[in-house]
């Protein structure tokens, strides 16, 4: 693999997606990685790693600003990512705890909408239903934010990436696997792999395939970037010399009942030390957390020296705070000083230490 930097502020290709993505979603949601276009993309990771990088530079970037979120599900990382990131960056957040009563039971998605825009800046939503999160973009004038739906999770496959980048170099290098359930979070994988023109592979048993009309997106968007993406039964093929190996839960929040019968189905799915010892010798494991031990992954592959699974929670933030800044505009004004020459940081290959 290329250990090339995947950004360089001398590099004026590096500098046009980070103002075009600045001018381009501005004001706009975030429901789906399909949304967006590879530049796109490519400003969202490359903001995230100046922001990580040099923080003191976007403190009160969003002074005053105010962010709410809805949480039809549980959450440690997603809450308290937001909240940190917009904290920091001089904003405010409020949460809602929606775990015993859903968006548009109450009343209507509509008049939700109408009425949080007239507040807040900013609108994250973490819900079963995908449909609930565009019904509130739908009506709703202030930028929405998934957070997480049954559909997508966008913002984790935006920080995984990221992630894999400070590791290995360009994405388009990179061959991903993921092993597990077709889920929320290997559509959001798949489709920013597809964006990004990297290789991605999806290992499930039967029956358990990522959705047809995500996998048709994630192809569509393939053969304009060169990406490559592909369903298999066999994890052992699928994971041979991988660059990355991702698994996430068997039962999604909202599939427990199912959870005996998916242990059963799925154990020959496990990540554990004979399946990594299948991928590439530098390959790397992730998992979005939170992670079920000795179910989809076994303690000697979370704990091991090819985990980044704290290095993928911590990028949460990051990739968050470049969400935050972009949308609600205050991106554009530090396009200036970006394009100084040498005014933002190099970025190098990063390697966690462990």
């Amino acid at each position: 693999m290329a250990s090339k930097a995947y950004w360089s502020a001398s590099e004026p290709v590096a500098q046009k997606t980070y103002c075009d993505a600045a001018e381009t979603l501005a004001g706009r949601d975030l429901c789906s990685i399909e949304q967006l276009t590879p530049l796109e993309v490519r400003g969202i990771l490359q903001l995230a790693g100046d922001v990580k990088a040099s923080p003191e530079r976007f403190r009160k970037s969003l002074d005053a600003k105010q962010l709410v979120m809805f949480f039809e599900k549980p959450s440690l990382r997603t809450r308290i990512t937001f909240e940190a990131a917009i904290n920091t960056l001089g904003g405010s957040a409020i949460f809602i705890d929606s775990t015993q009563s859903r968006l548009g039971e109450r009343e209507s998605l509509a008049d939700i909408a109408h009425n949080l825009e007239r507040w807040v800046d900013v609108i994250v939503l973490r819900t079963f239903s995908h449909e609930t999160i565009l019904g509130i973009a739908e009506h709703s004038t202030v930028p929405v934010i998934n957070a997480l739906s049954d559909l997508e999770h966008p913002c984790q496959a935006l920080c995984d990436f990221m992630t894999l980048e400070e590791r290995f170099g360009d994405a388009s290098d990179a061959r991903l696997t993921f092993v597990g359930d077709g889920n929320n979070v290997a559509h959001s994988l798949m489709l920013t792999a597809a964006q990004l023109g990297s290789s991605m592979t999806i290992a499930t048993p039967k029956g358990y395939e990522p959705a047809a009309e995500v996998l048709n997106s994630a192809r569509r968007i393939a053969q304009g970037t060169g990406a490559c993406i592909e369903l298999t039964n066999d994890p052992v093929a699928a994971v041979k010399n991988a660059h990355v190996v991702y698994t996430d839960a068997w039962a999604s929040m909202g599939q427990e009942h199912e959870t005996q019968k998916r242990a059963k189905l799925f154990m020959p799915y496990q990540v554990n030390e004979k399946l990594m010892s299948h991928a590439a010798p530098d390959a790397v494991f992730m998992h979005c957390l939170p992670a079920h031990r000795g179910y989809e992954a076994t303690d000697d592959v979370l704990d091991g020296p090819q985990s980044v699974i704290f290095d993928e929670a911590e990028n949460r933030m990051h990739v968050q705070k470049a969400l935050l800044l972009i949308l609600l505009g205050a991106a554009k004004q530090h396009e200036d000083v970006y394009l100084k020459a040498g005014s933002a940081p190099s970025r190098r290959r990063v390697t966690a230490a462990r």
